[in-house]
């Protein structure tokens, strides 16, 4: 027994009180009063109810939880030495420094490039955080599975840059890229002047639909417009601009006709030096992804014309998809820089 006068001991609720109030797990409880996803509007209802009559939460507590949780976005790029996708990763960092209470929580994370079942695993590991996904999708079966799968949990996915096709219930925020090839083979075949001889292109991989599908237009409407220009093939680079030069090095020593390359990839930096060193800077040469690289290039001409999507409205197009679902993106505008436009 107490001494006479001691106040009787008043136990604290705990969360398996809340719990067994609102009739739901453990588990469920922790979510909501930890602003996670996977919860329905009216289970955490309940459980903030029940929590406020046990007295489990504070006023100020109960009124910042009834506040609608901002969306978890993750974003999926693929990591290398490509000076445009490591733009568009400081683009997506300096947002998480400055981002504000009100906005959605970003993560950004960069995955093994050209790896498919790395992608796979990254898209079902996010899956449980994330509320939505932005990934540079790989064109595969296992990645078509993840995407599949994830998607039919209830995150949504929004592909960017490169797409998976048409797979129903996850759209693509980028450039309709056949157009873009169609457009480079036509700067180049204009450019030539009548000349005939060889043209070269250089890709990631065609394990990138956005790769293949400029391959596709350029292809089209050289045979279309331009008959006095063969294509000499496709080499596969690998986005590495180490690669790139030693691809550009043989087609200069292989192929003594060269008229134009384009790099229908990223890491043009290894093209341009080889170009630069060989002293053939006659080669019409046009890539894509305004850079410090390509930038220089373009000025000293060894690069005729910039291919590039604005990596601000990339992200902005990506997020409004993922956060407004009703909201079907249209493609973006390709914009091409001379070295007499550059911003």
């Amino acid at each position: 027994m107490g001494a006479e006068g001691d106040q009787p001991v008043v136990e604290r609720p705990q969360q398996s009180d809340v719990a067994a109030r609102a009739g739901v797990s453990l588990a469920t409880v922790d979510r909501v009063l930890n602003r996670r996803k996977g919860v329905k509007e009216r289970t955490r209802q309940r459980v903030l109810e029940a929590a406020r009559e046990l007295g489990f939460l504070s006023e100020s507590e109960e009124a910042q939880l009834g506040i609608a949780r901002p969306p978890n976005i993750v974003v999926l790029l693929p990591a290398g030495s490509n000076p445009y996708l490591r733009l568009l990763g400081d683009r997506l960092r300096a947002r998480l420094e400055g981002a504000g209470p009100s906005g959605p929580v970003l993560r950004c994370f960069f995955i093994e490039s050209f790896n498919a079942q790395a992608l796979a695993e990254a898209l079902r590991r996010n899956a449980g955080w994330a509320d939505g996904i932005a990934f540079f999708a790989i064109e595969h079966p296992v990645v078509r599975e993840a995407a599949a799968e994830v998607a039919a949990s209830g995150t949504r996915l929004v592909s960017i840059v490169s797409d998976l096709g048409s797979v129903p219930g996850i759209p693509h925020v980028g450039l309709d890229n056949r157009a873009v090839g169609r457009t480079a083979g036509l700067l180049i075949g204009r450019f030539s002047g009548g000349r005939a001889g060889a043209v070269a292109l250089v890709a990631g991989s065609r394990h990138y639909r956005a790769h293949s599908e400029r391959e596709a237009g350029f292809l089209s409407i050289q045979e279309e417009l331009f008959p006095q220009l063969r294509i000499h093939g496709m080499r596969e680079g690998h986005d590495d601009a180490a690669e790139n030069y030693r691809h550009t090095l043989a087609l200069l020593e292989q192929v003594p006709d060269l008229v134009g390359i384009y790099n229908v990839g990223g890491s043009s930096g290894g093209i341009t030096r080889a170009l630069r060193e060989q002293g053939r800077q006659e080669v019409i040469f046009i890539g894509h992804g305004l850079t410090a690289d390509t930038r220089r290039a373009v000025l000293e001409g060894t690069m005729d014309a910039i291919f590039d999507q604005d990596p601000d409205i990339l992200i902005d197009r990506a997020i409004a998809c993922l956060t407004d679902p009703g909201k079907l993106p249209r493609p973006l505008k390709l914009d091409i820089y001379f070295s007499e436009n550059l911003p």
